[in-house]
């Protein structure tokens, strides 16, 4: 098997990434850059643990991509009412995404990996963000993003995302105070007390209802989130 290149620490491309995804939220390529500068072997390490299961061995074997599923959309609109498909569908749909929209921004990123197994890891963990905000309740505005990251560090022990977490909530204490931490904190927990999500077949999950799917894999409400938005929203405006 091809191993994937080493990942040195590179705190000083990770802090100039930071500044740059501070100053543009929606500048989602620094994110892989802050994650592939900081988060040392967190991918191998996941892909390890991915490969054991029934699911990652299919995966793997059969090379599917979930983002082939997530961007036919005629597919997903067949899918029942309630099912986790059409949830998905409704979220991408209503905040104007596309399922490959992740693609370019982390291309150069993965693309480093040598491994093509761990790159296939990789990418289906990507794939999945949208899909989780889908299943979290967590919305696309910069406090959800926060919580959101904070639920995928639980899952994914990633430092470059725990990063990122930690100055999101110093930003965004400056509109709502030191309560958004309360928010964040619960992401993180729900994430650490969920099943973990990169070894679920999401293939065949779609096609289940989603409060069933949230069941399943023991995901909460996001409670304390939904308490602040509208807060958020109002600091925002002004």
């Amino acid at each position: 098997m091809n191993q994937s290149k080493p990942n040195p620490i590179r705190p000083l491309v990770a802090w100039r990434a930071l500044r740059r995804l501070i100053q543009n939220p929606e500048d989602t390529a620094q994110v892989f850059e802050i994650i592939r500068a900081i988060g040392g072997r967190a991918i191998e390490r996941g892909f390890r643990r991915f490969r054991l299961t029934p699911v990652g061995e299919k995966i793997l074997r059969e090379k599917i991509n979930l983002v082939d599923t997530l961007k036919d959309r005629e597919y997903l609109a067949t899918l029942p009412r309630g099912s986790l498909g059409q949830a998905y569908l409704h979220f991408t749909a209503s905040q104007q995404l596309t399922a490959d929209g992740l693609v370019d921004a982390s291309e150069d990123h993965t693309e480093e990996m040598l491994d093509p197994n761990v790159k296939l890891y990789a990418e289906r963990l990507r794939d999945m963000h949208d899909l989780w905000h889908t299943l979290t309740g967590y919305g696309r505005d910069e406090l959800g993003e926060a919580c959101l990251l904070a639920f995928t560090y639980a899952q994914t022990r990633n430092r470059g995302i725990a990063l990122i977490v930690l100055f999101a909530g110093l930003e965004i204490r400056k509109s709502i105070g030191i309560s958004v931490f309360r928010a964040i904190c619960r992401g993180y927990r729900d994430g650490r007390k969920a099943a973990w999500l990169p070894q679920q077949d999401f293939e065949a999950l779609l096609k289940h209802p989603i409060s069933e799917v949230r069941k399943e894999l023991n995901i909460n409400e996001p409670i304390p989130y939904r308490a602040l938005l509208s807060d958020y929203l109002e600091a925002q405006a002004l």
